[in-house]
């Protein structure tokens, strides 16, 4: 299958500006040949938190069917980067994926917030898993922070997870630890790992871009710069299996002890 990461820069709480400029993205991704199109997080809104239960979408309704439209349309499969969703309970920063059937086959909420950009003054932490399953293979999704904790990512490959997408706002100064962790994920877990990064800036914070997708191997097959960019690579998800083999630590496992 052929990935595309949207590394794009977010418009500061305006929702209809990044609905636009997703679209393009989408556009981009399917003129080249892309199977899956992924996202970073918070697309829909940045980290404009003290203004987020305002412009946070109702339900998640409005950009269900906007992914589902698009989805559709191109007939693409989209891993919709997060979006901040509100309910009766409060706004939650919440992951889609949409198939290419128009299907939205997962809602994730991010399970461990960042207090250093304030997230859990303002966001509701997540309660299940991100496990889902596209194009006949087990996938997860996981948001930003959640890669600094490996017991979280374990769980996933544990249940059968082949493919790993990472979406993030992650800043630029600490980029060197985004791709340490992503590669160490892969390496240890024998799984791919597909990670979109936001560039640009907002009031408070420059982010880094370098979104990466890395093999089962730990190698990184295709890596972002810091500008505006869709990052392609073509993967086969049968590595997996064949890395498993060649070392296979799932079997050697003693999770009695941990």
């Amino acid at each position: 299958m052929k990935i595309g990461l949207a590394q794009m820069d977010i418009s500061f709480g305006r929702p209809d500006e990044n609905k636009k400029q997703v679209q393009k993205w989408v556009e981009k991704a399917d003129e080249a040949g892309c199977d899956i199109v992924v996202f970073p997080e918070l697309w829909t809104t940045g980290y404009d938190l003290t203004r987020i239960s305002e412009i946070a979408d109702e339900d998640a309704k409005d950009i269900s069917g906007f992914l589902s439209e698009l989805s559709s349309k191109y007939s693409i499969h989209i891993i919709g980067g997060s979006i901040a969703k509100k309910t009766e309970d409060g706004v939650s920063n919440t992951l889609l994926v949409a198939e290419n059937s128009g299907n939205i086959i997962k809602e994730y909420d991010k399970l461990h917030l960042f207090k250093l950009m304030d997230e859990h003054h303002y966001l509701l932490p997540g309660k299940e898993d991100g496990l889902f399953t596209l194009m006949d293979t087990v996938m997860a999704g996981m948001i930003c922070y959640d890669i600094r904790f490996p017991e979280w990512f374990r769980r996933h490959v544990v249940e059968g997870a082949k493919a790993v997408f990472v979406v993030a706002q992650w800043p630029a100064e600490r980029i060197s630890h985004w791709k340490t962790l992503l590669t160490a994920r892969a390496i240890e877990n024998q799984c791919f790992v597909i990670a979109c990064n936001r560039t640009g800036s907002d009031p408070k914070n420059e982010f880094g871009g370098h979104s990466l997708i890395i093999n089962p191997w730990g190698d990184i097959i295709a890596e972002g710069t810091l500008e505006e960019e869709l990052i392609t690579a073509d993967i086969d998800l049968n590595e997996a299996a064949e890395v498993r083999k060649k070392i296979p630590i799932f079997q050697d496992r003693r999770p009695e002890f941990y």
